[in-house]
């Protein structure tokens, strides 16, 4: 027993002072991006009135790290990555007080909102690369499964506090949530100051269209990489259900706003309760298929839902989506970072963060035009069975991402 003591203890992330540094930055930056994203769109709609408006938020947020991503995963292979994130989190803070002096000028104009979101945008695709990278440097590879769990648990548990959080906080005064959002910026900064120099080997390659390719290259000649990018990708985009929650809640299952609000916390509470057992019960073989069984619940429990027209199935359907999800998201994660060699891991990164915001924007797209067309129910019912699809099809194109055994280690 005390010989296997020490193993178990290198294989928890928060044994390592560096990694804990980056979960506390994890955890203050997310709060500070849900309560300003709150924030803003209660201020573009209290000023214009304009739903459409609304959309345009997400689209300045995801457009530069679409039209950077060339730079910004070079960026991270090339440059500190402490360095880049500490960058980063100065850029959101200058642009929390933007937003701060804005909302205080009580303009009747938003493009300035819009303007800022571009920067602040900018900033979060530079971040991406940066931070994902960044973490495999923190700790042992027999650690990083457990690191990815509890630092997307962090993720998580502000995504479901932090726009609760941000309403408040507005309601208060919105100088009182930009100042909030402000703050916890400034304590991410202090954050990541405070992790350790880990060991990053630089790319050293002159730069070059072919050396700014060299993600896309390597993604696709490596099957393992691409089957688990590809694999979130498509099942997100078939079986993304968010968006039409609204519709669910008002139009089938009769609710109020409270109601939908349980609906839209659900898949975060499930996703943090499940990143508490793998923390305890990590996953040690049969990862590849693990993953594409848990990718197939995914798309199971979102049919479940798809059907329901009771908030007491359809909370715990969701939440059964969110636990599904962080099962994949850890083995697919773990292993796309293991399979990633240091040199061009930022370069990777930086096409997955694309992936990730493609399927994420793709996916609400899908759901609404489908849901425009032949309904809401059949919209999630047929995404939830499309999810399976590619997890079934992907199982049988990518063999070896099916056949990864151990999460610590590549297979030969």
């Amino acid at each position: 027993m005390s010989s296997s003591a020490p193993a178990d203890k290198r294989r928890q992330a928060f044994t390592y002072v560096g990694f804990r540094f980056f979960w506390l930055t994890t955890l203050t930056v997310s709060f500070a991006v849900q309560i300003m994203s709150v924030s803003i769109a209660w201020q573009i709609y209290d000023v214009t009135g304009n739903a459409f408006l609304l959309g345009l938020v997400g689209l300045c947020l995801f457009l530069p790290a679409l039209l950077l991503i060339l730079v910004t995963g070079l960026t991270a292979d090339r440059f500190n990555r402490r360095m880049i994130m500490r960058f980063c989190l100065m850029v959101e803070f200058a642009c929390a007080i933007g937003f701060l002096l804005f909302v205080n000028a009580q303009a009747h104009e938003v493009w300035p909102i819009f303007g800022i979101l571009v920067v602040l945008g900018t900033a979060r695709a530079f971040w991406g690369p940066a931070a994902q990278s960044l973490a495999p440097n923190l700790v042992p590879p027999e650690a990083l499964a457990n690191a990815i769990t509890v630092n997307a648990s962090a993720w998580q548990f502000a995504s479901i506090m932090g726009p609760a959080a941000g309403g408040l906080l507005y309601g208060i005064s919105p100088t009182v949530a930009f100042g909030t959002a402000a703050a916890l910026l400034i304590a991410a900064v202090v954050s990541v100051s405070l992790i350790p120099k880990p060991h990053q080997r630089e790319s050293q390659q002159a730069t070059s269209l072919e050396t700014m390719l060299a993600g896309f290259r390597y993604i696709f000649a490596n099957k393992v990489v691409l089957g688990a990018i590809s694999l979130d990708m498509f099942a997100v985009l078939m079986g993304g259900a968010v968006a039409l929650l609204p519709i669910y809640a008002k139009d089938i299952l009769h609710a109020g706003p409270e109601e939908l609000g349980l609906l839209r916390a659900a898949p975060g509470v499930g996703a943090i309760v499940m990143a508490l057992v793998l923390t305890r019960f990590p996953v040690r073989d049969h990862s590849g298929k693990l993953l594409f069984v848990f990718v197939g619940l995914f798309g199971a429990f979102t049919v479940v839902f798809g059907f329901s027209t009771t908030v007491w199935i359809s909370v715990p359907a969701l939440a059964l989506v969110g636990a599904s999800d962080m099962v994949s998201v850890t083995i697919r994660e773990t292993i796309m970072q293991l399979w990633t060699p240091e040199e061009v891991r930022g370069r990777v990164n930086a096409v997955n963060s694309v992936f990730i915001g493609a399927s994420n924007e793709l996916g609400e797209f899908r759901a609404g035009t489908v849901a425009h067309l032949i309904g809401p129910v059949p919209a999630v019912v047929i995404g939830g069975f499309g999810a399976i699809a590619v997890a079934v099809i992907w199982s049988q194109v990518f063999p070896g991402l099916r056949e990864q055994r151990a999460l610590d280690k590549r297979m030969a």
